[in-house]
């Protein structure tokens, strides 16, 4: 039986990186699919006659491909950016009665958007899940998509994740978040980012984080390599392809692409890869339920690092250099390839999961590479044998294959620990804070969730230094649930 994701896109910046995963998606489903609607391509869209608006039945051997909808619900509470996907060459996938809009935007304020738009809106927007939950066989998991630094996806994207856990608790809520750099220019993303954060701490099962300034170097590098050479850039495994397979829905891109489409693109990658063995046949193959099941040792330190080998930043990937399957492994625990600033290869590995894909990989590379890392990485003395690895055939689009790698590290700490001083630098003098008393955030909500947030990195802190000889009732004592 197919089991189905639901896409939550939120904000702009949610439903930017929608629109590059869907199209990278679309992309893979087209090579792969022969026309043909099968169980692999109704884990993520609907078969539908357009004639009556109504899902074509499924049958033995798959049917012909009529009219294909993702299974998404696009909310953005400015017109704009959500327009511009509707009107744009990917717009016939998505069904406009599904999407959920406004004018005026949250003004960067998680207040506005989490108190004043969420309770506006959340009649309307768990409507809209329920009626594309309906479409489903087996719902399997709720993916968001959203940013800590604005308004709209901080605010109304924890908001709906909060109506999920309420209205749909059996299914899994995986978060991949936008963390906000040190330079962002949105001034109030320091509050955003710790108000944000302490939902998803209390409310989603998984959290992939992306830092923007990591993305912001891995782009610059690849910019530098592609000025050294037009055809091809390089940089271990970080390459910016020229694009030459045009996808007859797109629009040509000016040379060089925008420093923000090569963000996208990485992310969108990182975001195929990720759901690769729900769509795809394999001989690993791994539910997304199976993640939070082997990665998550406890119920608050589900933030996992995650690093895609090789590191693409435009649309489309053509035959380039590629590492070696084993210098793949290598990759994944290396900082350059970390779609979050840090380093987890000098911290301690909770769990780590392995997803690869490619015809090429077989099961004998995955066992091999996995006992070379078991060499490499500091593993907990409970858990020494902390892998999950998965094993899909179908590789991406130019590439022979691919890995993702998901770290549970304890190395998360310095990004939650830095989130929390940028917004006691506003906070302690109570800069800009009217903003959100204004907009129904008390101060002790501020105070709440940077005790939350001091408890993780407290949590994570602890599980570094934790000597071997700990007790396991002194583990039990401290991580028995309330």
């Amino acid at each position: 039986m197919p089991r189905e994701l639901i896409c939550v896109q939120v904000g702009q910046t949610g439903n930017q990186l929608g629109g590059r995963f869907w199209d990278l998606a679309l992309q893979e489903h087209k090579q792969y699919s022969n026309n043909i609607f099968d169980d692999c391509m109704s884990s993520f869209f609907r078969n539908v006659d357009q004639r009556t608006g109504c899902d074509i039945p499924g049958q033995p051997g798959g049917t012909p491909i009529s009219h294909l909808r993702a299974r998404a619900v696009p909310v953005d509470m400015e017109e704009g950016p959500l327009s511009s996907l509707l009107k744009g060459p990917l717009g016939f996938l998505f069904d406009n009665t599904e999407t959920v809009s406004d004018y005026y935007g949250c003004g960067n304020n998680w207040g506005v958007g989490f108190h004043q738009y969420g309770q506006k809106y959340a009649d309307r927007i768990l409507e809209s899940l329920r009626r594309e939950s309906e479409h489903c066989d087996s719902l399997q998991t709720f993916l968001m998509l959203h940013s800590l630094g604005g308004g709209t996806g901080s605010g109304l994207g924890t908001k709906i994740l909060t109506l999920l856990e309420d209205e749909f608790p059996n299914v899994y809520r995986f978060s991949s978040v936008v963390v906000p750099s040190a330079d962002d220019d949105v001034i109030t993303s320091p509050y955003n980012a710790v108000l944000a954060t302490h939902q998803l701490i209390n409310h989603a099962d998984c959290v992939l984080p992306v830092d923007n300034q990591s993305l912001i170097e891995i782009s610059n590098r690849a910019q530098r390599s592609a000025d050294r050479s037009a055809a091809t850039a390089v940089v271990g495994s970080v390459s910016s392809v020229a694009d030459t397979n045009k996808h007859k829905y797109g629009k040509k891109e000016a040379k060089g692409g925008k420093a923000y489409d090569a963000m996208n693109s990485i992310v969108a990658h990182m975001l195929t890869n990720l759901t690769a063995s729900m769509r795809f046949p394999g001989v690993l193959n791994i539910d997304l339920n199976e993640i939070t099941t082997n990665l998550v040792p406890y119920p608050k330190l589900h933030f996992l690092i995650p690093a895609v080998t090789p590191l693409t930043t435009t649309k489309h990937t053509e035959a380039h250099a590629m590492r070696r399957v084993d210098q793949m492994f290598m990759d994944g625990i290396h900082k350059d390839f970390q779609l979050v600033t840090c380093d987890p290869y000098r911290s301690k590995y909770l769990a780590m999961a392995c997803m690869l894909r490619g015809k090429e990989i077989t099961v004998a590379d995955v066992q091999r590479n996995v006992k070379r890392l078991q060499e490499k990485i500091t593993m907990p003395y409970w858990n020494p044998e902390g892998f999950k690895t998965g094993l899909c055939s179908c590789p991406p689009i130019g590439q022979p294959y691919s890995m993702l790698c998901l770290s549970n590290n304890c190395c998360m700490e310095q990004m939650l620990d830095t989130m929390s001083e940028r917004c006691l630098m506003l906070y302690k003098p109570r800069a800009h804070l009217y903003h959100y008393t204004d907009a129904g955030v008390s101060e002790a909500d501020i105070d709440d969730a940077l005790e939350n947030i001091a408890c993780s990195v407290d949590d994570y802190r602890i599980m570094a230094e934790q000597c071997p000889t700990a007790s396991a009732q002194e583990l039990l004592d401290k991580y028995a649930p309330l």
